[in-house]
């Protein structure tokens, strides 16, 4: 097989990447060849993404492949998070940077949408999961202000959409990305335009939706000849990080198997070929995004290390910068505490709350538990109330599927948490097979060599991944412990 090179342009809500995949032999290799920030920027009580700032890093990223002597790369793919957006103008100029998905103008959205539009009715149409932060209720809160910028605008594109627009001038939706947003048919992969116009949303503005694994276009001459590339492709690997991530989940072994995408969110789900729209699904919160080659997500979407990560910065605040290692280390030492206090991730106080650990300790205190005192213990509180929301939502899985989930395999960043990791498996009662860590990157590099005809399909990158990437499995312990302190906190996880 000869080589071929592709560069995978990933952009999560605190950083992003540039990451040059090497294809051979049936193996890939990553190199991250430039990495910078990524920002929530407040301006009069509003929370905006700088999205000219992430374009130009993005074109050093680009620089820094040609810089490589990569000048000739096999194509190019964008990932981001999802739901966001950045509204055109009839002249397909950008009005204003892009609102983030924590902005709170869309307090109280889900139930004005609702006194127009039943809840059952959303669902049955969309099939996603109800989240304030979903494109729809922040197009509905545009829409109820009577936004001058909603009023101008002739097209939207999601985040991924927008960069690749930046790129080659094409406008276009891709389906995995659409299908965050709640305002496309599940079912018949549409724009769901009678509940756009139930909703006094303009379905207008909604670009043609493109599948994964199509070519949006060559990177225009001036941004070529600005980073030293020669001409390109751009293909669309899959527009949401989630979507790439998953599919890069190495799951060889066959059996019933389930995935946690595992960062500042944590995604929890099964691949299916069709999307699961049913009452029990809509009373467990469960969504049906796009996967890749034709897939289905099923899944819920609840917070993850963003609870770790808020501690960690408030502690950075009062002045000990403790890394992620050092704090995992003080929870295994805090084993003492196990069991003591638990939260629910998904509890509004932990939306963004400016003091995380007082968010904390204020649950406890309001839920009758003991309040973590050291660090350790606010540390073991996290990881284990994560562990125990996995269990209920495998169990939620479990309820809804004819098998039950016999592995779980975490990709993404939580991988690198041994401790995470073994309390998953340990709270689940099932193998859980950690990695590969940059899951998201390898997803995106192999679906853009799916698109070239470089890779025959989903299974054969599964297959690379598996022989590129090393794991490490993790055996439950002590399930009888666990099953009883399942019992004592259950009542705590929706």
């Amino acid at each position: 097989m000869a080589t071929s090179r592709f560069l995978a342009l990933d952009f999560g809500a605190e950083s992003g990447r540039a990451i040059l995949g090497t294809l051979e032999g049936g193996r890939i290799s990553l190199e991250e060849i430039h990495r910078f920030p990524n920002r929530q920027v407040r301006v009069h009580g509003h929370l905006y993404w700088d999205v000219l700032y992430l374009f130009d890093e993005l074109k050093k990223g680009l620089a820094a492949a040609a810089a490589r002597g990569c000048g000739k790369l096999d194509g190019i793919g964008v990932d981001t998070w999802g739901v966001d957006f950045g509204l055109l103008d009839a002249k397909g100029e950008l009005i204003g940077n892009p609102h983030t998905y924590r902005d709170p103008r869309t307090e109280g959205m889900l139930e004005a949408a609702f006194k127009t539009v039943p809840r059952e009715e959303i669902f049955e149409a969309t099939g996603n999961q109800f989240m304030p932060l979903n494109t729809l209720f922040q197009l509905l809160s545009l829409a109820k202000s009577k936004s001058p910028a909603l009023a101008n605008a002739k097209t939207l594109l999601f985040m991924p959409d927008l960069f690749n627009y930046l790129l080659t001038g094409k406008k276009c939706a891709e389906y995995t990305i659409a299908s965050t947003s709640q305002m496309m048919n599940a079912k018949k992969r549409v724009w769901s335009k009678a509940l756009l116009k139930k909703l006094g949303i303009p379905a207008n503005i909604l670009p043609g939706i493109v599948e994964a694994g199509s070519v949006i276009g060559p990177v225009l001459p001036q941004i070529l000849e600005e980073t030293g590339l020669a001409p390109v492709k751009v293909f669309a690997p899959g527009g949401h990080d989630t979507a790439c991530a998953v599919a890069a989940v190495p799951a060889t072994e066959g059996g019933n198997w389930a995935y946690l995408s595992c960062g500042t969110w944590s995604l929890l789900g099964v691949e299916l070929d069709k999307p699961e729209i049913s009452q029990e699904a809509l009373d467990h919160s469960f969504t049906n995004e796009g996967g890749v080659a034709g897939k289905i997500r099923f899944l819920r979407n609840c917070t993850g290390l963003w609870l770790l990560q808020r501690t960690r910065l408030r502690w950075q605040q009062e002045g000990d910068e403790l890394s992620y290692a050092e704090i995992a280390r003080l929870a295994e030492k805090a084993a003492d505490s196990a069991f003591q206090s638990v939260v629910d991730p998904d509890d509004p106080a932990f939306g963004n709350p400016a003091d995380m650990p007082a968010a904390i300790a204020d649950y406890c205190r309001r839920t009758g538990q003991d309040v973590p005192k050291s660090k350790g213990e606010f540390a073991r509180c996290i990881l284990e109330s994560l562990a125990f929301k996995y269990r209920s939502i495998i169990a939620k899985i479990n309820s809804m599927s004819e098998e039950p989930v016999e592995r779980l395999h975490i990709v993404g960043g939580g991988s690198q948490n041994e401790l995470l990791c073994q309390l998953t498996a340990d709270a689940c009662g099932i193998p859980v097979v950690a990695g590969p860590v940059e899951a998201t990157a390898l997803g995106n590099l192999l679906m853009q060599a799916v698109a070239a005809g470089k890779v025959k399909d989903l299974a054969e990158a599964r297959r690379i991944v598996a022989k590129s990437v090393g794991t490490k499995r993790y055996e439950p312990q002590n399930p009888e412990e666990w099953d009883m302190a399942w019992r004592g906190v259950k009542q705590f996880f929706s």
